[in-house]
């Protein structure tokens, strides 16, 4: 513990990491609050020297907005199909990895490189390798390339899907961001499953190998329970980085958050709010903001609270 008489020394080691912190954290929120309920609120506008009314109606016009479910619709969607399917491939790999001792670094860098890669640049590749392509030839024909996951389905006896083309549907635009995120979700959640794998005490699996117990039982009796903290994390920051799911969306579809012909159709609670920002709608994109807040608590507890009876510490 610091003496009293030199924890001035201490809080002066410690005030620029503080001061920052104020400044780009806490002082943000207070305003994020205090935008949020002044009617109208606009940062032109107020420049301007207009003046609002304290009250929720920028709650009322974010709730009848007309694209609101939508927006709301498409977020929850994501995550419920994105967290769990990212979730269950992680473990497996993480325990695929585990049990594996020559190859284990160089393959642990080889699913990592994603995470450190830019989302923009992954989703535009992403979209190049769904998207079905149209060159004139020669003879000013047009030839219609079906594009690579559309010539591996073409191995198997698949039709060519219009995955983000013009004329594609809804559940195939879906499919696509569900891969794509779920392929960027992977290496942090593996990351941090195979730490708390190899943090799990070999004796349990000494014990299970001696009483000849299956490696299924072991998985389902051993693994998952002492790895369920980790599982918890995981699940959690899960459906929080899914709620805020944006650059993924523009990566594939681009600003227009869908296909050509039916723009905005994967829109989500992070678009509206950037939209609001821009047509200088602060206070509207503030309780959007503080909307998408109170559903990320919402669920962050239920997971929490559901979690419970399965979390081993």
């Amino acid at each position: 513990m610091v003496d009293n008489k030199q924890q001035w020394k201490a809080w002066l080691y410690l005030s620029p990491a503080i001061i920052l912190l104020l400044v780009f954290t806490v002082w943000p929120i207070i305003n994020t609050l205090r935008m949020a309920f002044l009617e109208g609120y606009g940062v032109q506008s107020e420049f301007g020297g207009a003046t609002f009314e304290f009250g929720i109606g920028n709650f009322l016009k974010v709730i009848q907005y007309k694209g609101f479910i939508d927006c709301l619709v498409n977020t929850i969607l994501l995550c419920v199909l994105t967290v769990p399917i990212s979730t269950l491939l992680a473990l497996l790999i993480a325990v695929a990895l585990n049990s594996i001792k020559g190859l284990q670094k160089l393959l642990q860098t080889i699913f990592f490189l994603p995470y450190v890669t830019n989302s923009i640049a992954i989703g535009m590749v992403f979209a190049a390798m769904f998207n079905v392509i149209g060159n004139i030839g020669i003879e000013n024909e047009l030839i219609v390339s079906p594009g690579i996951v559309n010539n591996v389905l073409g191995i198997f006896g698949i039709e060519p899907i219009s995955w983000i083309n013009n004329g594609s549907e809804y559940w195939a635009n879906i499919v696509v961001m569900v891969v794509y995120i779920v392929w960027n979700a992977l290496p942090f959640k593996i990351l941090v499953l195979l730490g708390g794998l190899q943090a799990i005490n070999t004796q349990y699996y000494d014990a299970a190998k001696v009483d000849g117990t299956s490696r299924a039982r072991v998985f389902t009796r051993i693994t998952v329970p002492l790895l369920s903290p980790m599982l918890a994390y995981v699940i959690i920051t899960g459906f929080i980085g899914g709620f805020k799911e944006y650059t993924s969306i523009v990566g594939i579809f681009g600003e227009t958050m869908g296909p050509p012909h039916d723009s905005g159709r994967l829109d989500t609670m992070v678009r509206f709010i950037y939209e609001a920002i821009g047509r200088d709608q602060q206070g509207r994109a503030s309780a959007a903001a503080l909307i998408l807040f109170v559903i990320i608590f919402i669920v962050t507890q239920l997971n929490m609270k559901f979690g419970k009876k399965s979390v081993h510490y």
